[in-house]
């Protein structure tokens, strides 16, 4: 079983707690999304990255300094958004960090599918932006099947808790033989189920949390989820799609 989620926007540098385990398994492509964006101008970028001026001239520098090798932290603990704040990887045990680092995966524009412990610098490249370049207009082009294809050699289960921006890149190529399961967290809103945004990124990384506290190995011990006042949905539910129904406020 693997799990995967989504990077955030805002990172971190984190060397002195943690070590990194090994590099990304998909560097060299890594590399050569690095130097497309050092190639193009501040004003480039900027419209890639479509944010203000403060954040753009961060990842600009970091873009021209950039060493792919040297001063990493390990990406469990250099996302810094409200789903990582949830599932607090600064304070899970050695066996919950064990089973993070084999089931849980992170989806990346830049890094394309991540490992807890591989060693990550800070950037910004949101898997929906677009690019200038000919060979380079699309990440979702750029990656292809690779993401998918590697996840699932290692498992033929999946447990979606990312969003549809990043999720797409493996439910794109999904078949027959990989059972993949997205979770749903929402609250009944007029006979409909709603999802809230930051109430959904809370849900997610406290799953996380709850899956390697209890050690989750069978999806369908994840029914049992029940925090954040959210409980499983039978009724709402089928094999690809567990609902869970936040109760009360």
């Amino acid at each position: 079983m693997r799990i995967i989620i989504s990077p955030a926007k805002k990172m971190k540098m984190e060397t002195d707690s943690l070590n990194y385990y090994q590099l990304p398994q998909f560097l060299e492509d890594t590399k050569i999304l690095q130097s497309y964006l050092k190639e193009l101008s501040y004003l480039e970028v900027k419209s890639i990255w479509n944010c203000n001026d403060k954040i753009a001239a961060l990842n600009y520098e970091r873009i021209q300094k950039m060493n792919l090798y040297r001063n990493l932290t390990p990406a469990i603990l250099s996302y810094e958004g409200i789903q990582y704040q949830y599932m607090a990887p600064g304070v899970f045990h050695t066996g919950e960090l064990t089973y993070l680092e084999t089931h849980l995966r992170i989806l990346s524009g830049f890094y394309g599918l991540l490992r807890p412990f591989d060693g990550v610098v800070p950037y910004r490249l949101e898997m929906q932006a677009k690019l200038k370049g000919n060979e380079l207009d699309s990440l979702y082009d750029f990656w292809s099947n690779k993401l998918a294809s590697q996840l699932f050699l290692e498992s033929h289960c999946i447990i979606n808790l990312a969003s549809k921006e990043y999720s797409r890149c493996i439910s794109k190529y999904l078949n027959n033989n990989i059972r993949f399961i997205t979770c749903v967290f929402g609250e009944i809103i007029g006979h409909r189920v709603i999802e809230k945004g930051t109430q959904v990124k809370m849900a997610r990384g406290e799953m996380v949390r709850f899956m390697a506290e209890r050690q989750i190995e069978v999806a369908e011990e994840i029914k049992n989820f029940n925090r954040l006042n959210y409980i499983f949905a039978d009724e709402l539910s089928d094999d690809s799609t567990y609902v869970f129904i936040k109760q009360g406020k």
